[in-house]
């Protein structure tokens, strides 16, 4: 199994297992609001089900997708472009499931050294796929924190703990700041008792910790004074406190003491 086989499989699997939280829920639970302000499970899902659309068009048709990149920002909001809140619950479900299959298909037709174009910079087809794990985690752990269903804690977490690794400089650029010239180790234990490890050993600024804590601050799913993350150095502590695994303007952290 290539890196690429191995990402796809396991944003299916992720894709899944948040659909397992979803589908027994009932019509006034999916219209709980979730920690993203604002947002309902519902419209967390339909957020989702727009973007694998969107991922997927840009594999199949270039053009295609340019036309709706350009139809989305001509909306006022984001919310407004993708949430489909003048559909039914059942429908949004609906919708995400078939845009995951779409997209399914869209990847598997991918090789390691295709790039993507996205609404950022073209990306790499692993790099790609794997944003698309971790967007479907990180949404789907807003909606285990509003209906008290355990965090999504698997091996699957290496692939987006490596999209944390590697936004690091992104997350001053995109703050306007400039990142110190220091280098910051990473270890990380996943539950299964995996360790992985990032960054040149003996580094003197050390992130160190479960990957699922990690993970939760790379995507802003919890504030670092949450977590048991143990940052050493003043450049680890001040990547963690700014730290934004995604693209989009700079967001506000959680607040300490609960979820965003």
């Amino acid at each position: 199994m290539t890196d690429l086989d191995r990402i796809r499989t396991a944003l299916l699997a992720e894709q899944t297992a948040l659909d397992e939280v979803v589908s027994g829920l009932s019509p006034d639970r999916l219209a709980l609001g979730t920690p993203s302000p604002g947002w309902s499970i519902l419209d967390q899902v339909a957020h989702l089900a727009y973007f694998d659309d969107t991922a997927a068009l840009a594999i199949e048709d270039v053009e295609a997708f340019r036309a709706a990149e350009k139809v989305m920002r001509s909306f006022p909001t984001v919310d407004e472009a993708t949430l489909r809140r003048d559909e039914s619950p059942d429908a949004r479900l609906a919708a995400w499931r078939a845009n995951r299959v779409r997209l399914a298909r869209a990847c598997a037709t991918l090789a390691d050294t295709d790039r993507v174009v996205w609404y950022g910079p073209p990306m790499g087809a692993r790099s790609f796929v794997s944003a698309r794990l971790m967007e479907c985690w990180a949404h789907g752990e807003d909606v285990r924190d509003t209906v008290g269903a355990p965090p999504s804690d698997t091996d699957r977490l290496r692939e987006i703990a490596t999209i944390g690794v590697n936004t690091r400089k992104w997350s001053y650029a995109n703050r306007g700041l400039v990142m110190p010239d220091r280098a910051v180790r990473v270890e990380l234990t996943a539950r299964s008792g995996d360790r992985w490890a990032f960054g040149p050993q003996g580094a003197a600024d050390v992130v160190a910790g479960t990957a699922l804590d990690f993970c939760h601050v790379v995507t802003q799913r919890r504030h670092l004074g949450d977590t048991a993350l143990v940052v050493t150095g003043a450049a680890a502590r001040g990547w963690m406190e700014i730290a934004q695994a995604f693209a989009g303007a700079p967001t506000m952290r959680p607040r300490a003491g609960g979820t965003p």
